[in-house]
């Protein structure tokens, strides 16, 4: 077979798991057997198949893509084509691609003859295999397409939905399996993939992409005056859902040597303001984990429709302007994307089972940026939050969806999205932090970026090289730190280490005194940063009166606040005391932006309250839901329906 993309992992992860089964002498991985042709390199590509991809790498596969795509905002479509480049085996009779949602119009080979093609039954989850019958030797196709308007990774905005309301914006969002829905190729993060792009838009926009800009200005289309193109190249190859478009009336603004902001030119000068220690939270992250292997980190901050915090595009973090508080407070998402640029880009997962292997690192990684920068008191209390976010989850989720490495087989990737990848693979490498200590945990971790760069990475190979590399083949000590039980297994382990802060103490304690009949005056709150307030709001206990409410809106302004984490909490607090004051606000956030991490949560606290919520809740909505991203629909609809 000619596998050499993508192979090397699995020759590594191969060479591991022939050795201990050979041992015998741990408890056998997921996909390791007993038989020696059961650890070979081409068991384990079999064991590591993506169930969400229609895909048949082992027979072709896809490993570059150009893009020439020209967006129309009138019909809110691209039209163009994709040219894939492929690595076959010798008697490959075809290629399998993942579509959703897109007209294919034709499919030709290099030299522009048309190849014969067929569109399988679709999926209302993973779309339909677009299966390419191949010429002997055939090693370029191209497809002619466009999307249509239910791509699920593309939201085309009208000029009233964003910050300067003159002109459009579109934007894509291809985590976990929406690529598909706008580029023909084999969606799955275990096919890593180099591309180029070629995006013509309207003279009066600019396209910003996750990959090198090659003409950052545009160039001229001949014979079309109204319109420009840009180019851009990837050169190193990344899973599809982490290419990445927006298009609108973009600005950018140099921030460091390596760092920059882009954002809609009514909002780039606050969102530079915002992000302006970027430069040394980068600094930061390579003193940890080594060298920035991507050239720029720059941040895009979206229109407020966009559904979540950021996402970790290589090169272009797209952000929530959610994060703009006016006093730089909430920079730690900003670490965190960072923090994607090694656990996550540069080491992927292989599958969207093994997904808190970009998550889980993720979070131990921000933390860690987060102290360097700012201190061991900040980076203690946001363990503790994300303690709590964790906790919260456990109680409300099944058990199998506890599990760091759950069967999603038939189920939406989408659905397992929770804080049991982020906040449980986080605790996990704090555990392991804890026995081994920080400095060999960071010599392994070090290690384990360098060995596996530009590679992915499944659950089963991890725990191998785990095995060799920091328990060094000691049996025992992997059942004393209950490896096992941490990925494999249900809820938390009691060798978990539960984070303490004492900062966040003293908020306890004073949560609690204004419970217990505490005058709201009184409290000392000088020292209270957004941290501070957020678990403040989250220990008030439930029986608080409207007189309590009022005293500390009165004091606070909290109904009033800019700082949406603190926004968000108070919001959570009224509507669960039906503190009427505030309930117009909660209306009004509902409608002023759709990240999902807020809009879910609100929509189920009213949902909650029969007796009026119920009827806010589906009314807001309403009028909500055509601005929300399709991600956050999904989520919304299924809390308070879409009638």
């Amino acid at each position: 077979m000619n596998l050499k993309a993508g192979g090397t992992i699995l020759k590594r992860a191969g060479a591991v798991l022939a050795a201990l089964c050979a041992l015998a002498v741990f408890a056998p991985l997921t996909g390791c057997q007993q038989t020696k042709s059961d650890t070979s390199v081409e068991a384990i590509v079999k064991a590591t198949v993506d169930d969400h991809s229609y895909a048949k790498p082992q027979v072709a596969r896809v490993n570059h893509i150009d893009v020439d795509l020209t967006a129309d905002f009138a019909k809110k479509l691209f039209k163009g084509t994709a040219t894939l480049t492929l690595t076959t085996e010798a008697n490959a009779k075809q290629v399998i691609l993942d579509v959703k949602a897109l007209k294919i119009d034709k499919v030709t080979d290099a030299s522009g003859a048309p190849l014969k093609y067929s569109i399988g039954k679709d999926d209302p989850m993973m779309g339909s295999a677009l299966a390419i019958e191949l010429p002997q030797g055939a090693q370029k196709i191209i497809v002619h397409y466009q999307t249509s308007a239910d791509s699920a990774a593309l939201q085309w905005l009208d000029p009233s939905q964003t910050a300067g309301k003159t002109r459009p914006f579109l934007f894509s969002q291809g985590q976990e399996i929406r690529t598909r829905t706008w580029i023909p190729t084999q969606d799955s993060p275990a096919i890593r993939q180099t591309y180029t792009a070629r995006i013509v838009v309207p003279s009066d926009l600019s396209v910003v992409m996750a990959a090198k800009a090659l003409t950052p200005k545009g160039e001229a289309v001949p014979g079309r005056a109204s319109q420009r193109a840009y180019r851009f190249e990837m050169d190193q190859a990344i899973a599809p859902y982490l290419i990445a478009i927006a298009i609108g009336d973009i600005g950018f603004k140099e921030l460091g040597p390596r760092t920059g902001v882009y954002a809609e030119k009514s909002m780039l000068d606050k969102s530079a303001y915002e992000l302006e220690g970027m430069e040394s939270l980068l600094t930061a992250a390579e003193k940890l984990y080594g060298p920035y292997r991507w050239g720029r980190y720059d941040v895009l901050v979206l229109p407020p429709s966009f559904p979540y915090g950021g996402m970790e595009n290589p090169m272009v973090t797209f952000a929530t302007p959610t994060i703009l508080a006016g006093d730089r407070s909430l920079v730690s998402l900003i670490a965190h994307e960072l923090a994607h640029s090694w656990s996550g880009n540069l080491v992927t997962n292989a599958t969207w089972s093994d997904f808190w292997l970009n998550e889980g690192f993720t979070v131990y990684f921000e933390n860690r940026i987060m102290e360097q920068v700012y201190g061991k008191d900040r980076a203690d209390m946001l363990k503790v939050l994300g303690y709590q976010d964790l906790q919260k989850t456990l109680a409300e989720t099944k058990p199998d969806f506890t599990r760091l490495h759950p069967n999603l087989k038939g189920i939406d990737p989408a659905d397992y999205f929770s804080d049991i990848p982020y906040e449980k693979g986080a605790a996990f490498l704090r555990m392991l932090e804890a026995h081994f200590g920080r400095k060999k945990l960071d010599a392994y971790l070090k290690g384990y970026f360098e060995r596996y760069a530009f590679e992915s990475m499944t659950t089963d190979a991890f725990v191998a090289d785990l095995r060799v590399h920091l328990l060094k083949n000691d049996g025992e000590l992997e059942k004393q730190l209950k490896i096992q039980q941490w990925l494999y297994g249900p809820g938390l382990p009691d060798n978990v280490v539960v984070p303490t802060s004492p900062l966040l103490d003293k908020v306890t304690a004073d949560a609690e005194g204004f419970a217990a009949g505490g005058d709201a005056a009184a409290l000392k709150v000088d020292d209270y940063g957004t941290l501070q307030w957020v678990n403040f709001l989250r220990k008030l206990p439930a029986g608080l009166t409207v007189e309590q409410m009022a005293a500390l809106d009165v004091r606070f302004d909290f109904s009033r606040s800019k700082n949406s984490e603190i926004l968000f909490e108070w919001l959570q607090l009224s509507i669960k005391h039906r503190y009427e004051p505030a309930l117009p606000m909660v209306e009004t956030f509902l409608l002023s932006q759709g990240r999902n991490k807020f809009c879910k949560p609100l929509y189920q606290s009213l949902m909650e309250q029969p007796d009026w919520g119920v009827e806010m809740a589906k009314r807001v909505y309403a009028k909500a839901r055509p601005g929300y991203h399709e991600m956050t629909r999904a989520n919304v609809d299924k809390v308070v329906g879409t009638s």
